[in-house]
C-alpha cells in the first residue's frame, strides 16, 4: 500500500528490525519461563511446512506468510511489530487454546 510519492503511509510508525525483535523478546522470555514457552510455542506454530527440507533447515515462517499478516496487523507488509504486540499475541494463543 503506497500513496502517490510511492511510500507507505506506515513507514516509520513501527520502527526497528527483526534481529531486535528477538533479542528483546529473548531477554524478556530469559526473566520470565511462561513467557519463553508462550513464543516458542507461537513460533513453533507459524513454522513453515516442510521445513525440514529446505535450508537453513529451521523451523521458520515463510516470508510471505509474514508479510502478509503484517499488513493484515499493520497495514504495511515491512513493519516490525513492538514487542508488547508480539507477547500479547503469544500469551492470546495460550490462553485461546487452553495451553
Amino acid at each position: 500500500m503506497a500513496d502517490i510519492a510511492g511510500e507507505s503511509p506506515w513507514a516509520g510508525r513501527y520502527p526497528g528490525s527483526w534481529p531486535g525483535l528477538v533479542v528483546r523478546l529473548a531477554l524478556r522470555a530469559a526473566i520470565r519461563p511462561w513467557l519463553a514457552l508462550d513464543l516458542l510455542a507461537a513460533v513453533w506454530a507459524f513454522r513453515r511446512r516442510h521445513w525440514y527440507r529446505i535450508p537453513p533447515f529451521l523451523p521458520l515462517p515463510d516470508h510471505e506468510y509474514i508479510r502478509w499478516r503484517m499488513y493484515t496487523a499493520y497495514g504495511d507488509e515491512n513493519a516490525v511489530p513492538p514487542a508488547e504486540d508480539v507477547i500479547r499475541f503469544a500469551r492470546w494463543r495460550r490462553a485461546l487454546l487452553r495451553l
